[in-house]
């Protein structure tokens, strides 16, 4: 009965890529809350820290990444962002009138990952002015990270989980739980960032 178990086991793994990039783990994580995230919620709650989180049913489109690399790459957002944070609380953003790094909210807002992932090299482009918001597909990986304003005012974020002929398609919430979007479905809003976290 062991040989067998042993030898089902060894033939999965045989059929089971291991290898994935980093890329390909994130964007399996975030798929993974597709069905699970189901609402969202914006609301200041306050968090355990480190490795704090809403509850997994809902949450604002930071949350998908900030899951998605809690469980692919054992990476905790809101630790990374607060001890940036602490090293140089100037270069990040001042649009909520903050006197001190707050650990409950600061990660999960898209202005202050963008900075983030500037500040650690990340960042493969951004908008000088307003451009339309479907990334050139051939420019984008899986796993990559991209943010818009939507409506010309409102930071957004998703994840690329596949690229191809049909073009990319992004895991994000941008109100109604998470879900699967093409990239040409931003066409109408701006771009305004593209990003490659972590860095290899």
């Amino acid at each position: 009965m062991q040989r067998r178990q042993f030898l089902t086991r060894a033939a999965a793994s045989l059929a089971t890529p291991t290898a994935r990039t980093a890329g390909e783990r994130l964007a399996a994580a975030a798929k993974q809350q597709l069905g699970v995230t189901t609402g969202y919620d914006p609301q200041y709650r306050k968090l355990p820290y480190p490795n704090g989180d809403v509850p997994p049913t809902t949450g604002v489109c930071a949350d998908v990444i900030i899951r998605a690399a809690r469980v692919a790459l054992n990476l905790d957002l809101q630790r990374l962002v607060h001890e940036d944070m602490l090293k140089d609380f100037a270069a990040y953003p001042k649009t909520w009138n903050m006197h001190a790094p707050d650990v409950n909210i600061d990660h999960r807002r898209v202005l202050n990952l963008e900075v983030y992932w500037r500040r650690q090299g990340a960042q493969l482009w951004a908008a000088t002015g307003k451009v339309p918001g479907n990334f050139p597909t051939q420019t984008v990986q899986v796993g990559d990270e991209l943010t818009w304003l939507l409506g010309g005012k409102l930071p957004h974020v998703g994840i690329v989980v596949s690229t191809g002929i049909l073009g990319a398609r992004v895991v994000h919430n941008i109100g109604g739980g998470v879900e699967e979007s093409a990239l040409f479905g931003f066409m109408s809003q701006n771009a305004k960032g593209h990003f490659r976290w972590p860095v290899a």
